[in-house]
């Protein structure tokens, strides 16, 4: 396992250096400079030279491709164009508050779809499935942003339980973070489990027609053991894949649910920094978002063994 889990770490490395030359050349093909979009109306020629040639601008860009790169291998992300804040610092702030929002959320829709998918496959073709599947299927149909303004309407809005505006880490106030965190967790969440819920009904249901569960139920096991003790193990491990691919692809692609919700997290960063042409935070995050995306699909593929024997990595 340890050969495995090695060389797989070695084939992260090729990985993450394609991305950093695909990051950075779609950057530069983006339209807008960001020096001009920087000094905003000051219309100084000098002064935009001196700040071109002070982020190394104005070199070929083979020389500031390698000159980024030897930094990002050093861990010295630099500073924000727009802003002039250390990137890295900035990125782990923010990736923070979306990990929180995601890691929750996804947890959340996995517990309630495995369980609302065990059942729908047990009662196959009856009253509960058919009300599971719909169920799903309106999960799936429902984009994440309009089930957070429509959350902000009625929970903030009209009955004003919870706030509408803002964040407070619970690190801080473990009370109002919670507050704050309830209506973004609970849109991801809801848009997330139908897919979630369709690939365990599915799995479930080819399982229940294997021989050993026919076995099982002839010993007179009851039949929550039988779904969730000898069917759920054989089942997870494709929900577990798709688990892995919805978190890595959340923890960059919950822009709008953090812009909608104005969560200052990693993916309204992202989209923020795009607007500004900020090349290297836009290329830092990136590389966060890209290592992480490779470094869950690693965790899972170690994960595989411990819910089927017969898995040899």
């Amino acid at each position: 396992m340890l050969s495995y889990f090695f060389k797989r770490l070695l084939m992260i490395i090729p990985t993450l250096f394609c991305i950093t030359i695909t990051v950075f050349i779609i950057m530069r093909m983006v339209p807008g400079d960001p020096v001009l979009l920087a000094m905003g109306d000051i219309k100084n020629p000098e002064l935009i030279e001196q700040m071109r040639e002070q982020l190394g601008l104005n070199k070929p860009i083979i020389i500031q491709y390698f000159h980024w790169l030897s930094r990002i291998i050093q861990l010295d992300f630099g500073h924000s164009i727009i802003t002039g804040e250390p990137v890295l610092s900035a990125m782990f702030e923010r990736f923070g508050v979306t990990a929180q929002v995601v890691i929750i959320s996804v947890l959340i829709a996995a517990v309630t779809a495995i369980i609302g998918g065990t059942l729908a496959a047990w009662q196959q073709n009856k009253a509960m499935d058919t009300a599971i599947v719909t169920f799903a299927v309106i999960c799936m149909s429902i984009p994440s942003f309009w089930l957070g303004i429509a959350f902000i309407l009625i929970f903030g809005v009209h009955l004003q339980w919870l706030p509408t505006v803002g964040y407070v880490s619970p690190l801080h106030n473990l009370t109002e973070g919670i507050q704050f965190l309830v209506m973004p967790i609970a849109a991801l969440a809801i848009a997330e489990m139908g897919g979630i819920l369709r690939m365990v009904r599915s799995t479930t249901i080819d399982v229940l027609r294997l021989e050993y569960i026919t076995h099982a139920r002839a010993k007179g096991i009851s039949e929550m053991t039988v779904l969730f003790r000898h069917a759920l193990k054989n089942t997870f491990i494709p929900t577990l894949t798709l688990l892995g691919l919805i978190m890595g692809s959340l923890l960059g692609g919950a822009a709008v649910v953090e812009t909608v919700f104005t969560l200052p997290g990693l993916g309204r960063l992202l989209v923020t920094s795009i607007y500004g042409r900020d090349y290297v935070m836009v290329q830092g995050i990136m590389i966060l978002i890209s290592t992480s995306y490779v470094l869950i699909n690693l965790l899972i593929d170690m994960l595989y063994p411990l819910f089927d024997p017969r898995v040899k990595l």
